[in-house]
């Protein structure tokens, strides 16, 4: 019988893997802390941490199921901090005949791991990581030869497929979408539920950290570490998450409100996104407990929560695939600027900016409008290179692996892909984020103003942005009417000077 050395990389923590049902005492399984995963870009304390606790409770669990495991800390004398380099090493080291992985998610990685396996001195097996509910090539062959994605259409498939929320080949209720239902702004503070915290001291992490001189981003509270970081802990919080927050989080699921960071959202994305937990265990939990509550969860909660995870989730997957690597190089509008150093600080007079940012380096989260609204908004608005954006996105917040951040930070927020994930730039004015929030009242900026002392940046920039792109966005049919709007305004002049001094003044906004 040969020896087996499996790797499991830090997203792959999936106990209900095909790997872990039977113990063999020739399998030796491997889970690494390297320098190359957390300097490849810098990362938020949080989410270095996080990562490193769901590794070694997994580790653990492995052991305690009687498997083989060699674990490498960061500081461990035998870990030589690269992927190639260790894996090299224990493969000599433990006469290794035959090397398993599974498909890793990110492209770096799987390039990476490719191109060890082609000189590797053993034997070489892939395995699918068992997490997603289609492959890595579903959408591009479900979209061949069109030149526009469309995630309904995908959706609309991906509920067929699983048989979520259909009777027989139709939705329920005949309707497929509520997101019409779901833009309300959050005027009752006392609908809010506490998060589903976990307080656990992390000291001897922050202190390994230190000590090997890593570079991270944002706050910690070593004392109380609160996100979960194993399977039972995930699974806490999906239960809390039916019980408490669903019967309001597609109301209210793009609110935004200063006084509390979570709202209704699950705070599910990192137990998600490391595999703790899979996609349609969540979802099929969640129609479950709709289906069963019907007189307090109204089916368009449900449908919200589960759009964002057999539809977007998998979509954006899916367009990774489909279009990596030249998708990570894509900059439609040619965008150039830095990002303004407030993004590393949150120290801005543009209150709105400001509180998405702090809560960011605070809690290494945001949901997906403060992503995409307010921090992305601005970005794109103000002409940032979106090299820059992606950076700051896939560094700072816990949930971030690439294969789901970029085409959210390129695609959705950015347009850099010209159209490829979003049919239209998502861009605002000061009015959106005021129907949304509480931002705007006690900002240093009048929200009313577009030019003028103290007027909103997010105004001007708006029609700037317009201004400057016209050639390349005049014959969108989803944005003609911003441009109609323009041509009629007689202040034309007055707001694209008004821009192009905050452009020009941009880091002291």
């Amino acid at each position: 019988m040969p020896k087996i050395l499996r790797l499991v990389l830090g997203d792959q923590l999936n106990s209900q893997h095909i790997w872990f049902r039977q113990k063999n005492d020739k399998v030796l399984y491997v889970l690494m802390e390297m320098r190359q995963e957390t300097d490849y870009v810098q990362h938020h304390i949080q989410k270095v941490v996080a990562f490193f606790l769901a590794m070694r409770n997994f580790s653990a669990w492995l052991t305690s199921e009687g498997h083989r495991v060699l674990y490498l800390t960061l500081d461990h004398s035998d870990n030589r901090q690269s992927l190639e380099a260790n894996l090299s090493r224990i493969i000599q080291d433990h006469d290794i005949d035959l090397f398993e992985y599974q498909l890793p998610d990110e492209y770096r990685l799987d390039e990476q791991l490719s191109n060890f396996s082609a000189q590797a001195s053993c034997q070489v097996r892939v395995y699918d990581s068992e997490h997603f509910l289609c492959t890595r090539e579903f959408l591009g062959d479900f979209f061949k030869e069109k030149k526009i994605y469309l995630m309904e259409s995908f959706y609309r498939e991906m509920r067929k497929k699983y048989d979520i929320l259909m009777e027989g080949h139709e939705p329920m209720t005949g309707k497929w979408n509520y997101d019409h239902d779901n833009r309300n702004k959050l005027k009752d503070p006392l609908l809010l539920k506490p998060a589903k915290v976990f307080k656990r001291e992390v000291s001897d992490l922050v202190e390994l950290l230190q000590d090997q001189q890593v570079k991270t981003i944002g706050e910690i509270d070593a004392n109380c570490f609160e996100w979960p970081v194993t399977r039972e802990e995930g699974l806490v919080v999906l239960d809390y998450f039916c019980n408490q927050l669903l019967p309001y989080f597609g109301t209210y699921q793009d609110a935004m409100y200063t006084g509390d960071a979570f709202l209704f959202h699950s705070r599910l994305s990192f137990v998600l996104n490391a595999k703790l937990i899979s996609p349609l265990e969540v979802v099929e939990k969640v129609e479950r407990y709709g289906l069963e509550n019907q007189d307090a969860v109204h089916i368009a909660q449900v449908e919200g929560f589960i759009r964002q995870i057999i539809g977007w989730r998998e979509y954006m997957r899916g367009v990774y695939w489909a279009k990596m690597p030249a998708y990570s190089q894509m900059n439609f509008f040619g965008h150039e600027r830095k990002l303004p150093q407030y993004f590393w600080t949150g120290k801005t007079k543009m209150n709105c900016l400001g509180h998405a940012i702090g809560q960011s380096l605070g809690k290494a989260y945001a949901h997906h409008i403060q992503r995409l609204m307010v921090t992305g908004n601005f970005a794109l608005l103000s002409g940032i290179h979106p090299d820059e954006v992606d950076a700051w996105y896939l560094g700072i917040y816990i949930d971030a692996i690439e294969w789901v951040e970029i085409t959210n930070t390129r695609g959705m927020s950015q347009f850099a892909d010209g159209g490829i994930v979003g049919t239209k730039p998502y861009v605002s004015s000061a009015n959106y984020i005021d129907k949304m929030s509480d931002y705007c009242g006690g900002c240093y900026y009048s929200k009313q103003k577009k030019t003028g002392d103290k007027a909103c940046p997010f105004n001007s920039l708006y029609w700037h942005f317009y201004h400057r792109h016209e050639d390349k966005l005049a014959k969108n049919p989803r944005i003609g009417m911003m441009y109609r709007t323009w041509a009629k305004m007689k202040d034309k002049e007055e707001i694209l000077k008004q821009a192009e001094y905050y452009l020009e003044h941009i880091e002291s906004l």
